[in-house]
């Protein structure tokens, strides 16, 4: 992995850069995962061969570092990829950002702007008020969650056969778990959803088929959003079908 030094975090950012051609895409991943975990077999697919990615671990996860007095806002979430993006020095870039790191994905792209070319979210937080983990997980004190909701939330996600993501959990900060689930709760200013339809860019929200129906499968088109299908997944595509989420992503950015 190579690492960057965030300065206004003074920690490091690690990340995977394969090597390829074309504008680079940038995998972001959701709460308590490591896109060093969840992207490998979807980057190696045949059908993204050539391509250049980037997989990043945010700041509190994977291989990252877990600076305690970082906020794990969304914002600053955002600013790290941003930095990333400058310190690679390329012209355009498409990015890629699932579940939470698809509001971090839609805040990046707001302060790059024309740099970006395509912009593809796999169910992405659009709006205030979270999901199911990060109210559950907002839901508790910084200090309760630290000192036992997080091994709570790990045992509780072997226990229902979510053994990667209680693995990814476990090697997360759980302070930075709460602050991003709290994050999320917040929601965007303006909300991530209003950002994303106002974005002048190419743009695909993708859902695995066994989260629908969705009532966004139909807002989403009306507002200049394209919608991707991803076979025999839910919402955690990456792992249920990655040569699907592979495909979906190339139809996105061609």
């Amino acid at each position: 992995m190579k690492p960057l030094f965030i300065e206004p975090a003074n920690a490091r950012l690690r990340y995977h850069d394969l090597a390829g051609e074309g504008a680079p895409c940038i995998f972001i991943h959701g709460l308590g995962c490591a896109a060093s975990c969840d992207y490998p077999q979807v980057a190696s697919d045949p059908t993204l061969a050539g391509r250049r990615m980037l997989l990043v671990d945010l700041l509190g996860s994977g291989f990252s570092d877990q600076p305690e007095d970082f906020s794990y806002s969304i914002r600053d979430q955002a600013q790290t990829i941003v930095a990333l993006i400058e310190h690679i020095g390329v012209g355009s870039v498409d990015i890629f950002g699932h579940s939470m790191g698809g509001a971090i994905a839609i805040e990046a792209a707001r302060l790059l702007g024309d740099q970006v070319q395509h912009l593809v979210l796999s169910e992405p937080n659009l709006d205030a008020g979270g999901g199911y983990y990060s109210r559950k997980i907002s839901g508790m004190a910084e200090a309760d969650y630290v000192a036992k909701g997080h091994n709570d939330l790990v045992e509780a996600s072997r226990l229902d056969g979510s053994g990667i993501w209680a693995a990814s959990l476990l090697a997360s900060a759980p302070f930075a778990v709460h602050r991003g689930a709290v994050s999320l709760l917040a929601g965007g200013n303006p909300e991530w959803r209003e950002m994303l339809y106002s974005m002048p860019v190419s743009k695909v929200v993708i859902f695995g088929s066994q989260s629908l129906p969705d009532n966004d499968t139909e807002e989403l088109p009306l507002n200049g959003v394209h919608v991707g299908v991803v076979p025999d997944a839910g919402h955690m595509m990456a792992w249920e079908n990655p040569s699907g989420l592979a495909h979906a992503i190339r139809e996105a950015t061609l």
